[in-house]
């Protein structure tokens, strides 16, 4: 995610060290082949984990193969990483989070006849013609979290531990609780940020922070801190209060304890574009994946909702508040701002 990548622990990983090549049934003749290089290594992280599998499951749906490279978290690996799959000349590239938006602008300029996609993040100013981009409304599904909030709240309070204070992630912290509100006007908001040199893999200062938040009164605390979002849950459990998670289920982290998630679609935008590229459409685009586009959504409306082990699974009456707001929002009667626009 841009200016935010939601990280897990890092682990040490070669430049050129692959998730076991092509991961996709084998290449029929003229099948295109296309290669996925992340940020960081993948480890535990469900995020760029969801990445190899969106462009693997988009491979075989496109009749190709795919590859995974993943990076060391430093530049150079991210650099070695592209050259290499330039070099194997694929369909496409496939980049994730916003680490690579001066990278993947350099290397479309330079490769002119390679197709590039990033997920998550797009380059400011013009986009080059083989350079597409795929980003989410993740402050439309943050306000049904917000909804779910405030209609289960007890105590009228509800807050958010997120990474860092700057708009992009008051599409998360600022949309949670314009949706609590929208369904409990009395609802109070406390945002707090970690910050300091790993605001997305620090699950001691996120429980710290939401130990703060619980104990102020909220009751609902949602998090947005990325590999420290286990912290979060903790002080949940601890408290007594409800969690909400990000980009993935998180539920099964502390059942009982996470209501749910604003999730992305990352298997939907990669198949998109891929296909878009298949088809030989335009590139030199950016497009947005809300609840219309079917890209950004909650873990309670997916098809997967049922064995999700979310807390809300228990609340039939307030996921059809949910799927009303759900539904005002894909037809503009509800609005919900972008704050990075905003701001």
């Amino acid at each position: 995610m841009k200016n935010g990548r939601f990280g897990a622990a890092v682990v040490l990983a070669l430049a050129l060290s692959g998730c076991g090549g092509a991961s996709t049934p084998a290449k029929g003749a003229g099948g295109p082949e296309f290669v996925y290089i992340t940020d960081a290594p993948i480890g535990v992280n469900q995020f760029l984990e969801l990445g190899r599998t969106g462009t693997r499951d988009a491979a075989a749906a496109l009749g190709g193969t795919s590859r995974t490279f993943e990076s060391n978290d430093t530049d150079q690996s991210r650099r070695s990483n592209i050259e290499a799959a330039v070099a194997a000349r694929p369909k496409a590239i496939v980049l994730i989070t916003f680490e690579f938006d001066d990278l993947s602008v350099e290397y479309a300029e330079a490769h002119p006849d390679q197709q590039f996609v990033l997920i998550d993040s797009c380059p400011d100013g013009t986009v080059p013609a083989n350079l597409r981009c795929g980003v989410f409304k993740e402050y439309e599904a943050s306000y049904l979290l917000g909804v779910e909030a405030g209609l289960l709240t007890r105590s009228d309070r509800v807050g958010t531990v997120a990474a860092i204070d700057i708009p992009f992630f008051h599409r998360w912290s600022n949309s949670f609780a314009l949706g609590a509100r929208s369904v409990n006007p009395k609802v109070s908001d406390r945002q707090l940020f970690v910050g300091g040199d790993n605001p997305v893999g620090d699950p001691a200062r996120a429980k710290e922070l939401a130990l703060t938040v619980a104990q102020a009164g909220a009751d609902q605390v949602f998090a947005v801190t990325g590999g420290g979002n286990g912290g979060v849950f903790e002080a949940a459990k601890e408290t007594g209060a409800l969690a909400y998670g990000v980009d993935v289920n998180q539920c099964p982290q502390a059942p009982g304890s996470i209501v749910d998630n604003a999730i992305k679609r990352i298997d939907v935008v990669v198949k998109d574009l891929l296909t878009s590229i298949v088809q030989g459409r335009p590139g030199g685009t950016s497009t947005a994946y809300g609840l219309a586009e079917q890209g950004s959504t909650v873990t309670s409306l997916t098809e997967d909702a049922a064995g999700s082990q979310c807390a809300i699974m228990k609340h039939p009456e307030i996921l059809a508040r949910v799927r009303e707001a759900r539904d005002k929002i894909v037809s503009g009667e509800i609005v919900v701002p972008d704050p990075v626009k905003a701001g």
